[in-house]
């Protein structure tokens, strides 16, 4: 039981790091005009389906940053506390096993 919760664990944390490196991507090739995201209904699926995803994680970490101008750190911050939790977690349930 104990090596499956485990794997859950990672999983999950590797699904949110993915998640979150391939939204950063995408926004920032929209945001420097390289991929357009008005006519190209592909990027547009999976940057508001990313969004929906990653946003509710960002929000929180953003209303407790400063404000830095136009450099958002809430990524890096979340991408540092998903890695956290999922090696404190692997290591107390390894302990259990």
């Amino acid at each position: 039981m104990i090596p499956a919760l485990i794997y859950l664990v990672q999983a999950v944390a590797n699904l949110i790091f993915w998640a979150l490196l391939i939204y950063i991507v995408l926004t920032l090739l929209i945001q420097f005009n390289i991929v357009n995201y008005r006519s190209n209904q592909l990027v547009r699926t999976v940057v508001d389906g990313l969004e929906r995803l990653v946003e509710p994680m960002l929000r929180p970490i953003r209303r407790l940053l400063p404000d830095l101008g136009g450099i958002d750190l809430s990524p890096i911050v979340l991408m540092i506390g998903v890695n956290f939790v999922e090696i404190l977690l692997v290591k107390t349930l390894g302990a259990l096993a």
